[in-house]
């Protein structure tokens, strides 16, 4: 069974992350088949329609209109990519995935989009890691425990962003860890996962888990970068990257 870690709150200042703060809009997809093919590791987030999942990015990379938050949940219908690191050299790439779960969109939209989203999680190999986002007094959902079904088998790791940690007193906050990893426990061992699963409390209002967070981020795409080093330097300076422009909404 996976080993479910923890990050806890910090009272020293916020450390923000100089990696995520050079995130820039890449491109945009809206079918497996025009994925971007880019050689580069990529670490998702994902989550329920109002879950916070755009502006969870905005607040990890420091820019307030990176990722686009629909007034309308539910209406994002595609998968948006943002470039870290270097523009000549790109570290990495955030995506955010389309929400999911969400009652007012229709059925057949909503079927659409679920069977993107699986196929993503389930396929792309250049995933090397997820961010689920979940409200810290709800705790997972049915469709937040399904995610499981589909990175176990790729053995993507997993790490859970507590959201609204603010609105929770310490104790609150520990004991909403405590269930939420639980249930983590649980769902890990049914389906057979293996690969790392943390957690943590989170607040973009108030900066609680950024550090942590962005740490988990940066490590991902650290341990990617040492695992696919060169033998010897890349100096043909081709590169194939998509066009940039705006994200889709």
């Amino acid at each position: 069974m996976a080993n479910i870690g923890n990050s806890s709150r910090s009272a020293a200042p916020v450390r923000f992350s100089p990696l995520l703060h050079s995130a820039r809009f890449l491109t945009t997809s809206s079918a497996m088949d025009n994925l971007p093919v880019t050689g580069l590791p990529e670490i998702a987030f994902v989550g329920r329609s109002n879950a916070g999942k755009s502006t969870a990015i905005n607040a990890l990379c420091q820019q307030r209109q990176l990722a686009f938050a629909s007034k309308t949940p539910g209406r994002t219908q595609h998968i948006n990519f943002f470039a870290v690191g270097p523009r000549d050299k790109p570290s990495g790439l955030l995506v955010d995935l389309p929400g999911y779960g969400y009652a007012a969109v229709a059925k057949t939209d909503k079927t659409r989009w679920q069977r993107f989203l699986a196929q993503y999680l389930a396929e792309r190999g250049a995933l090397v890691g997820l961010i689920l986002l979940a409200d810290s007094r709800l705790g997972l959902t049915e469709h937040d425990l399904t995610l499981l079904d589909f990175i176990a088998p790729a053995s993507v790791p997993l790490h859970v962003l507590l959201t609204k940690a603010d609105k929770l007193n310490r104790q609150q906050g520990q004991r909403a860890a405590q269930a939420v990893r639980d249930q983590l426990a649980q769902h890990a061992q049914a389906v057979g996962m293996t690969a790392p699963i943390s957690l943590q409390l989170f607040s973009a209002t108030t900066h609680i888990g950024i550090e942590a967070a962005s740490q988990q981020i940066e490590g991902w795409l650290a341990e990617h970068a040492a695992a696919n080093a060169p033998d010897t330097p890349d100096d043909d300076g081709d590169s194939a990257w998509p066009a940039v422009g705006d994200p889709a909404t």
